[in-house]
């Protein structure tokens, strides 16, 4: 009995989603909007905000997709707004925004920790239960902020990106967003993550779990890396992205200049290098992010 109502209740939720999929298509299409369009504008991003719907999602085969429509909603949102300003009286820095996209509504019941000193949440975004927002730090819209992760300070979560459970994204960490084009899947840090200082993750890169990015790394799609383990060059293939390997430790590294005035003046270009696989001495070394949560 149990099953069947669980089973019944999924099938009404599909449904549910599929007429809002069908229905931000369709606005997506018109150039002029109506007071009931802002209606399902609203409902679309309570339902980004509550995680029932994201930007990219993994398939049964463990690759990730992204889901178009989740981020035509989003654009909506820049083309139905009107700017506002966004200042309480109370602050001397003004700010001006659209008004679909003012800071997230948070509450005590969220279990969300945000530490005082000035973060940035925008709405539309999903911030689970045990994450930590350490001040100054920015998550924007259409993110997913998966639990138990800790946005250190002045680390960035772009548009659309996707974070994983128990990440620890370190100071200053840049997680690119990737709003368009709206087929192309977002920055993905899977699970049990740590993303170190000044390190940068743009377009076109999914670090797989349990992976480890030394600080100062930056990946793109553009990006090789080097598996000095496994003696190979990973590279993003055509359409599909760039793919750290599961609890790979990846360091900044460079390789020199063969040829022409580069050799000549024996100039280096950086490259990541993946110089071990996550082991137990890797686990105690990041043992401490367990405490700071």
């Amino acid at each position: 009995m149990g099953y069947t109502l669980v089973t019944r209740y999924a099938s009404y939720r599909t449904v549910v989603f599929m007429e809002l999929k069908e229905k931000i298509e369709a606005l997506f299409a018109k150039t002029e909007f109506e007071n009931a369009d802002r209606d399902v504008y609203e409902e679309f991003k309570a339902a980004l905000r509550r995680g029932e719907i994201r930007s990219a999602e993994k398939d049964a085969d463990g690759n990730w997709q992204a889901n178009a429509w989740v981020k035509q909603g989003i654009l909506l949102g820049f083309r139905m707004g009107k700017m506002v300003e966004m200042s309480k009286p109370t602050e001397t820095l003004r700010f001006f925004d659209k008004d679909t996209f003012p800071l997230r509504p948070m509450s005590l019941d969220d279990g969300v920790r945000i530490v005082m000193g000035g973060s940035a949440v925008r709405d539309g975004c999903y911030v689970a239960q045990g994450v930590v927002v350490v001040p100054p730090a920015y998550i924007n819209v259409g993110a997913y902020v998966d639990e138990g992760t800790m946005v250190d300070s002045h680390a960035l979560v772009g548009s659309c990106a996707q974070i994983g459970k128990r990440v620890h994204l370190s100071a200053a960490a840049q997680i690119g967003g990737v709003l368009e084009p709206v087929g192309a899947v977002p920055v993905v840090i899977e699970d049990d993550v740590l993303v170190g200082g000044n390190t940068g993750v743009y377009e076109g890169t999914i670090v797989r779990e349990r992976a480890v990015l030394a600080s100062g790394v930056i990946l793109t799609r553009s990006t090789p890396v080097f598996d000095l383990v496994n003696e190979t060059v990973i590279k993003s293939d055509g359409e599909r992205p760039l793919e750290i390997p599961a609890g790979a430790v990846v360091v900044q590294g460079s390789r020199a200049v063969t040829k022409g005035f580069g050799h000549e003046n024996g100039l280096s270009i950086y490259c990541p290098i993946i110089v071990k696989y996550r082991d137990e001495k890797t686990d105690a070394s990041t043992k401490l992010e367990d405490y700071l949560r």
